[in-house]
């Protein structure tokens, strides 16, 4: 399997060696491809590429001599993108996006890169994952390692355009309850707060989320101690189960 390893955190972030060791460990063919700097919250962005072209570097990571390794001067949609078109050898097979230093669950995954790059795959037919790890102290990358290479495992027989969004407990491997199949909750795990403004920027910082979470919602159950899996779909439009053609009877005058 052709697995194209991206993140919105960087190409030297610790998250893509972890993730990028996991795929080899598994045998796929590997490349990694990532933003040179931290993209973090780009969702599935392309950048500016377009008009004035998108610079690429070569790297190499430690102990992956044998796999290529590219930072994009871009976010992770752009690497996923220009993968696909063929700009690093073969179009991948799956994108495996991670691993993220911290939760991407609940409604804001809609900003996460992480998950943007993987919900970007699908729109080129492709399979994508993403893989995110609750914060902690010390951290336990080589657990989200693990579930990010079964998670591919998961997708590889599933129809194109499949999305998993993967969140991990930050615990060492025989301290995980379980996996879980998860829907989104309504906040993440952590949420945006604006502390005010000073010197003419925003303030803002992350905190626990205090409210109340719904029991089988991805953020409950990477809370309590499961690999919370949910699986994902990007922009489409409405079916009958949606609002939507309610929205287009009551606003648009649709019948």
């Amino acid at each position: 399997m052709r697995v194209l390893v991206t993140n919105d955190d960087g190409v030297h972030a610790p998250g893509i060696l972890e993730l990028a060791g996991a795929m080899v460990k598994a045998g796929h063919d590997v490349v990694v491809a990532a933003p040179l700097i931290d993209m973090s919250g780009s969702g599935a962005a392309l950048g500016p590429g377009h008009a004035s072209g998108v610079a690429v570097e070569r790297f190499e990571l430690d102990g992956l001599a044998d796999v290529p390794v590219f930072g994009v001067d871009g976010p992770p949609g752009m690497a996923v993108m220009a993968a696909h078109l063929g700009a690093f050898g073969d179009s991948p097979d799956i994108v495996a996006s991670g691993i993220n230093l911290g939760g991407n669950t609940g409604r804001s995954v809609l900003f996460s890169g992480t998950v943007g790059a993987a919900l970007a795959a699908a729109s080129f037919g492709l399979k994508g994952v993403a893989v995110s790890q609750v914060a902690g102290d010390p951290w336990h990358l080589a657990t989200a390692g693990a579930f990010g290479a079964a998670a591919v495992s998961w997708v590889a027989e599933a129809p194109p355009r499949t999305v998993l969004n993967v969140n991990v407990p930050n615990v060492a491997f025989d301290q995980v309850r379980g996996v879980q199949a998860a829907d989104l909750a309504q906040f993440g795990v952590v949420r945006t707060v604006l502390e005010g403004e000073e010197g003419g920027r925003l303030q803002l910082v992350l905190r626990d989320t205090e409210e109340e979470l719904e029991a089988g919602t991805d953020s409950a159950v990477v809370r309590d101690g499961f690999v919370a899996v949910t699986s994902l779909v990007g922009p489409r439009a409405v079916d009958p189960s949606d609002a939507g053609p309610a929205i287009e009877r009551d606003v648009l005058g649709r019948s």
